[in-house]
């Protein structure tokens, strides 16, 4: 009995060492993404295999992004660097150049299904991809797939940890479709500071005015403006959101002129700080639903 004892005693021991060392031997990748919502989506995929640094910060402008000398050391550090691309990212190819970094980064938005817009009087590609979450299951898919091939080890759990993801994401879609279905298709119009929700807007049928065109870099003429403010008038929107990243001014003195009533603040291209409303995708996309759909019911 005694002997048996010391066997089982030996086994657990054994079992416990191996649990604490196995953690320690596998591989923790380190990963760059280029803003907070694709490092959020990295990290729900990665799991504890992956160590993720965004880029551009909480509350930040992908747009006007600046990286310092302590990015391109980041970057030259990474393992594995994710954009989500269609000229979202305009500074990288810069940075990559300056940090030494080696390797090609991962588009995550490959094979999404784009809008084009007109931008200054060009036809360009829609960057915004993410405002649907029907296009971040994309996403998903091209993250599980490059971390597996940078760790196949541990592509097992990059699967496990995509499928649960997907099925979330299938859940917000749900989620807006609830809220939005049920409000009048002449009710579903609100004035942004960008047009950074064509992607939400073909969805769930939502139609956005804004000032500036997909990127906060450019500047809306004179002429665009009064065009716009005579477009709302029109067509009687009633409400207006300015955004987390982005200079609230020109969205208020166009909101001004139409007598449109503030609807709050927008959650568009970064997350907030992690004591914010946003501090997740998941948490970013629900918030802006709701508050999307609030306004919309209250003009109704």
């Amino acid at each position: 009995m005694n002997k048996q004892r010391l066997l089982l005693s030996a086994a657990a021991a054994a079992f416990v060492a191996f649990g604490v060392a196995a953690p320690a031997s596998a591989e923790t990748l380190n990963v760059v993404a280029s803003f907070t919502v694709l490092a959020d989506v990295v990290k729900h995929v990665g799991g504890d295999h992956v160590k993720v640094s965004s880029l551009v910060g909480p509350n930040g402008d992908p747009h006007e992004f600046e990286p310092s000398p302590a990015d391109a050391k980041t970057l030259n550090a990474a393992k594995v660097v994710f954009v989500s691309g269609e000229g979202l990212e305009g500074w990288m190819d810069r940075l990559i150049t300056a940090s030494g970094y080696k390797g090609a980064p991962i588009v995550a938005s490959e094979g999404i299904n784009t809008r084009t817009m007109v931008d200054d009087g060009k036809t360009v590609t829609d960057p915004h991809v993410w405002n649907s979450p029907v296009n971040v299951k994309v996403w998903v898919a091209n993250i599980e797939k490059a971390l597996s091939a940078a760790d196949p080890a541990d592509a097992a759990d990059f699967k496990a940890n995509a499928e649960h993801y997907t099925k979330v994401l299938t859940e917000l879609d749900s989620y807006a479709h609830s809220k939005f279905d049920k409000i009048a298709d002449d009710r579903r119009k609100v004035l942004t500071s960008h047009d950074a929700f064509g992607y939400f807007g073909r969805e769930y049928k939502v139609n956005f005015l804004a000032p500036l065109g997909f990127s906060t870099e450019t500047e809306a003429s004179a002429a665009k403006v009064a065009q716009l403010i005579e477009q709302i008038k029109t067509e009687h929107v009633k409400a207006y959101f300015f955004e987390n990243s982005n200079d609230p001014r020109l969205v208020k003195q166009v909101a001004k002129a139409t007598g449109a009533e503030p609807g709050g603040e927008l959650y568009v291209e970064s997350l907030s700080k992690a004591n914010g409303p946003a501090s997740t995708y998941e948490k970013m996309f629900r918030y802006n639903v709701d508050k999307l759909a609030a306004a919309m019911a209250k003009s109704s």
